[in-house]
């Protein structure tokens, strides 16, 4: 296996450096921006290049057989398997279950159901990332993803949270700069009427900075952002130059995941999205999904920090911070460790 880094000044440069010398079966592991002290900003791309990949599959069937192997030599390889079982058929991957449960040497957690199972939620809940909410200086939060997750409505509850639910009020101020969505600039503006905040709306990255500064006496300016495919490059180009303006407060740019689409589109979601430098995933669509495998199967790979779930449409009430917890309960609903067939 190969792996190497690409450093250009967009996602497609680095991109197109890669593809021209390794072909196009590369996979991209990892994508960020490069602030320099120079204020330069460029973009790096980590990528990784198979190679034998047979004997790639010859490895990956030796590591299959020795945890079986190490599996019956503890004597009791139906129990492993009746709770990998109930993760599996909850979405959890072959790949994360095998390793975990191959890499555990306590004897007595294998030979208990009850054990092995709590085991596994501790795993899980150890790899989850969680990023706390906090507002210690003023802040620009920026909110992007693909069309249709929810990132105006999900401004709209952010934005009555801070300005009546929280320990104190918090001047909160909009701009919007999607200028593709129909009616995205009067959807804004009516949150915007309703809950008397000053809003914005732009159309060039001198506007947008004009718009941060007419702003200055917020302490956190929520910014809408046009929807947009994650293969769409011109509208991540577009998107990096307002993230690259110059701004005298703290950039956070969170991407609006559903919780709804299946693994191998988030995944790319996240990785052609996370070119903006992500600072957080803001989960939508949670009450309209009961499966949750798909989502831990996402967070356990990539380990992105979580800060909000949106749970339904009703603003203000229908948002949470994100924790460990509420993902988890989730997740568990109707567990049943006594007779896995029945999960």
């Amino acid at each position: 296996m190969i792996n190497e880094i690409f450093v250009a000044s967009t996602p497609k440069e680095a991109y197109n450096e890669a593809i021209l010398k390794y072909g196009k079966s590369i996979k991209v592991i990892s994508a960020k921006q490069i602030t320099y002290e120079d204020g330069k900003i460029d973009c790096e791309i980590s990528i990784e290049v198979p190679k034998n990949d047979s004997l790639l599959d010859e490895i990956k069937l030796l590591k299959k057989e020795l945890s079986l192997m190490k599996e019956n030599m503890l004597g009791d390889e139906s129990i492993s398997k009746q709770v990998k079982d109930i993760f599996r058929k909850k979405g959890i991957l072959d790949e994360w279950l095998d390793n975990t449960v191959a890499s555990l040497d306590e004897k007595d957690i294998l030979e208990d159901k009850n054990l092995l199972t709590s085991y596994l939620l501790e795993e899980i809940d150890d790899s989850l990332e969680v990023e706390q909410e906090s507002l210690l200086k003023p802040k620009v939060m920026m909110l992007v993803g693909p069309t249709g997750v929810g990132k105006t409505t999900t401004i709209a509850k952010l934005s009555a949270r801070y300005a009546y639910m929280l320990d104190r009020s918090y001047k909160v101020g909009f701009i919007n700069i999607d200028r593709y969505k129909i009616g995205a600039f009067e959807q804004l503006e009516h949150f915007a009427d309703i809950m008397d905040i000053e809003y914005v709306n732009v159309e060039s990255i001198e506007l947008f900075r004009d718009a941060i500064e007419s702003l200055d006496d917020c302490d956190i300016i929520f910014v809408d952002t046009v929807g947009m495919s994650p293969y769409d490059t011109q509208k991540f180009i577009k998107t990096i130059e307002f993230i690259k303006t110059n701004m005298p407060r703290v950039l956070e740019v969170s991407l609006v995941l559903p919780a709804t689409v299946k693994y191998e589109d988030m995944s790319d979601i996240y990785k052609n999205f996370s070119f903006l430098n992500l600072h957080s995933l803001i989960i939508s669509k949670f009450d309209e999904t009961k499966h949750f495998g798909t989502l831990l199967n996402f967070m356990l790979l990539y380990k992105v920090p979580m800060s909000y779930f949106s749970i339904g449409q009703d603003i203000p009430d229908d948002l949470v911070v994100a924790s460990k917890e509420y993902i988890l309960e989730s997740f568990i609903g109707d567990f049943n460790v006594e007779d896995s067939d029945d999960v």
